[in-house]
């Protein structure tokens, strides 16, 4: 049973012996679904148990619709300073000072954020302890025009090109037309170098595979129908929506972990919103697991030393 009030419009709850208030709970986020904020924290909620390990020591970005995906929204970096005593920060050297920004170890730190608004969460790629040193080399996939048969189609060329590297590649939908792939790799090597390998990477696929693929960054000339091999999301202070999170889109999408038999087969983004998510979950379990532990992670240095 749910812990977040039904039909108030405001209420006070304990989570793990933590006060918090939640507000504007009966206010309209997806008009057209008729889904609100109270659905939203509920859904986050009962995700919880498989988000939250991929979210641990994770700084992270808000980014805030207060009045649901139509409305205006904000991206907020620093802690409110209100805040409950028990949110945890993580303050982080970015741009001319010190950030401190959000934490979410834990489910009341989590329906703190979603409460602000937060309908995707936007984790950095590296732990708080080391915030240059991320735990992942990945690939924003994104459609430039192309159905997305094209970005299941790119998803395997770039899976294949990784696995034989030796790589283990996971892939989720981004809750919207595009998809993430993600390699946990052991932590070390610096962001910039993961970037620049990335980079290399994708340009790589990218001449080989110009029917498909682009790395082209000015949005006039690149390829209509292709697929930006987005290697920029490796930057240093970049984020992409977290696994699991809800996307602010008509149909409520929601990033979520897909087996590479499913993508295979033809999946579709509409598949997965926040309507089905927790069903396929109790079903699935968390297919990112590995990437929230420490054996089995790839070794970049090798090929960090081949491409400097």
């Amino acid at each position: 049973m749910s812990i977040i009030p039904k039909k108030v419009e405001s209420g006070t709850i304990k989570v793990s012996g933590k006060s918090l208030a939640l507000t504007n709970l009966n206010k309209i986020f997806w008009p057209k679904l008729g889904l609100r904020k109270r659905d939203l924290l509920e859904y986050y909620e009962r995700v919880a148990p498989v988000l939250l390990p991929h979210l641990r020591d994770k700084a992270i970005v808000m980014k805030r619709y207060p009045n649901g995906i139509d409305g205006e929204f904000f991206f907020m970096k620093r802690t409110p300073a209100v805040r409950p005593d028990w949110i945890r920060t993580c303050p982080i050297a970015h741009g001319r000072g010190i950030i401190d920004f959000p934490l979410a170890p834990d489910l009341a730190s989590l329906l703190w954020l979603i409460n602000l608004g937060c309908i995707d969460l936007n984790p950095w790629y590296a732990p708080c302890e080391s915030p240059a040193q991320p735990d992942y080399l990945h690939f924003d996939l994104d459609p430039q025009g192309a159905e997305f048969s094209t970005v299941r189609e790119a998803a395997l060329i770039v899976r294949d090109t990784l696995s034989a590297l030796g790589m283990t590649v996971f892939a989720k939908t981004s809750g919207g037309h595009g998809m993430h792939l993600y390699v946990g790799i052991k932590r070390g090597p610096e962001q910039h170098a993961v970037w620049a390998l990335a980079k290399s990477i994708g340009h790589e696929l990218a001449r080989a595979h110009r029917d498909v693929l682009t790395v082209e960054y000015k949005v006039a000339k690149r390829p209509r129908g292709t697929v930006l091999v987005d290697y920029n999301q490796n930057r240093g202070g970049a984020t992409l929506a977290s696994i699991y999170s809800v996307r602010p889109n008509p149909y409520a999408g929601v990033s979520m972990p897909v087996t590479w038999k499913e993508v295979e087969r033809g999946i579709e983004p509409e598949d997965f919103t926040m309507l089905n998510a927790i069903k396929r979950v109790e079903k699935l379990g968390d297919l990112w697991k590995p990437l929230t532990q420490s054996r089995g992670r790839f070794d970049l240095r090798a090929l960090l030393k081949r491409s400097g």
